[in-house]
């Protein structure tokens, strides 16, 4: 008889995203008998100033292809882009699983988006020099998002313009009794999915949670992000998710148990 998996049973696992995201990640870790911490390390809301978006959006015709870079992006931009109208010419594109899941909750289709990998390296095999060279395309983020895409797309040259339709802040009233919690050591493990929210982390426990923070175990989305969670001074296992997706958190998280587990 194969043996059961052995579940997250008694795991504390700290959830860092935002929280009108973290519900369903949440529910998984309990639902395999972890006990899911909420504490976002990020707000989203609304551009200081909406001049320059307002400025792009007058110009959407003109542009063949609209990247929503994450789920948050679509949440900001497409009831600004339905109020103008969706002009015909304009493809919507996605980075990410996530975000594709989120441009099809809003009933768009005919989405091109990457089927297997999910990342901006897997949509920029499909916009060769040949279908962008001389096309307008706008990249859908927040405000200072990664220029990666962008550059890509401008070396095959493509005419770049950026929605910067959100901001990424600070928590303005984290929660804290889970922040001192983690200050306390008592968190197993945490789950980090950005650059800008492991940041925050650092700065929410101050001088006084650092050194239990940084001797917790991280599942993080990213090479990049581990390396940042190291410049940081993490000092213990870094688990890097296959994918930013939910199952396959969970299945880091599954992975990370089961590791210690046969210690």
């Amino acid at each position: 008889m194969v043996a059961s998996e052995p579940g997250l049973h008694g795991v504390r696992v700290l959830v860092t995203r935002p929280a009108h995201q973290a519900e369903t990640l949440a529910q998984k870790i309990e639902a395999a008998g972890g006990e899911a911490v909420r504490l976002p390390t990020i707000e989203i809301v609304t551009p200081a100033s909406t001049a320059t978006l307002n400025a792009v959006l007058d110009r959407l015709p003109e542009f063949g292809f609209a990247i929503s870079i994450s789920p948050n992006a679509v949440r900001q931009f497409l009831p600004r882009l339905r109020a103008r109208g969706i002009p015909p010419g304009l493809r919507l594109a996605a980075v990410g699983q996530g975000t594709l899941r989120a441009l099809n909750e809003e009933g768009c289709e005919n989405i091109l988006a990457p089927r297997e990998r999910f990342d901006s390296e897997a949509l920029l095999e499909l916009l060769p020099s040949a279908v962008v060279t001389g096309k307008d395309i706008l990249i859908v983020r927040g405000e200072g998002g990664h220029k990666k895409l962008g550059e890509s797309l401008s070396a095959r040259g493509a005419r770049v313009a950026y929605a910067e339709c959100y901001r990424r802040v600070p928590p303005r009233q984290p929660d804290a009794a889970n922040l001192a919690r983690l200050r306390r050591g008592e968190i197993d493990i945490l789950i980090i999915t950005s650059i800008e929210g492991a940041r925050n982390l650092c700065a929410l426990v101050g001088e006084s949670g650092r050194a239990s923070l940084l001797a917790t175990p991280v599942v993080v989305v990213s090479e990049r992000l581990a390396q940042t969670c190291r410049e940081l001074g993490f000092t213990a296992e870094l688990c890097v998710s296959a994918q930013a997706s939910d199952a396959a958190i969970v299945a880091t998280l599954h992975a990370w148990r089961a590791r210690q587990n046969s210690l």
